[in-house]
C-alpha cells in the first residue's frame, strides 16, 4: 500500500470523485464535453494531487500539491453551483457534495498545517 492510500483525506477525495461521477452521469448529453468533463476532471484532480504530492521528495513540494488539490476542490464547489443553477443537479445532491467539500477543505487544511509543523521541527526537507 502506498503512503497516500492510508490518508483519510485521499480516501475522502476518492469518495467525492465517485459521487461526482454518479451525479454527472445524469446530466444532459449536451454537457458531456462541458460541465460534466470539467467537474469530473476537477474532482479527479483532488485525489491525484494528494497522491502525487505524497511521492515528492520534500515537505514543501507536498504542500504545493495539497494547495493544488484545494484549488481543484474550489473548482468543484463553483461548478456544482452552476450545475444546480442550470437544474442539472438536484438541491439534495448539491447539499451533499457541498458538505463533503467543506469537510475535505478542512482535512486538506489540516494536512497542510501538519506537514508544515513537522517541517518546522525537522527542516531537513
Amino acid at each position: 500500500m502506498f503512503r497516500f492510500e492510508k490518508l483519510d483525506v485521499w480516501q475522502k477525495a476518492i469518495a467525492l470523485a465517485g459521487r461526482i461521477y454518479n451525479v454527472t452521469s445524469r446530466f444532459p448529453d449536451s454537457e458531456r464535453f462541458g460541465l460534466v468533463s470539467q467537474l469530473r476532471r476537477a474532482a479527479v484532480s483532488i485525489s491525484s494531487n494528494i497522491a502525487e504530492g505524497s511521492g515528492r521528495s520534500s515537505a514543501k513540494e507536498f504542500v504545493r500539491f495539497i494547495d493544488i488539490s484545494f484549488g481543484s476542490l474550489m473548482e468543484v464547489v463553483s461548478q456544482i453551483q452552476i450545475a444546480q443553477n442550470q437544474a442539472y443537479l438536484a438541491p439534495d445532491d448539491h447539499r451533499a457534495i457541498y458538505t463533503d467539500a467543506e469537510e475535505l477543505a478542512r482535512m486538506l487544511s489540516g494536512l497542510r498545517s501538519s506537514i508544515e509543523a513537522r517541517n518546522r521541527t525537522s527542516p531537513s526537507d
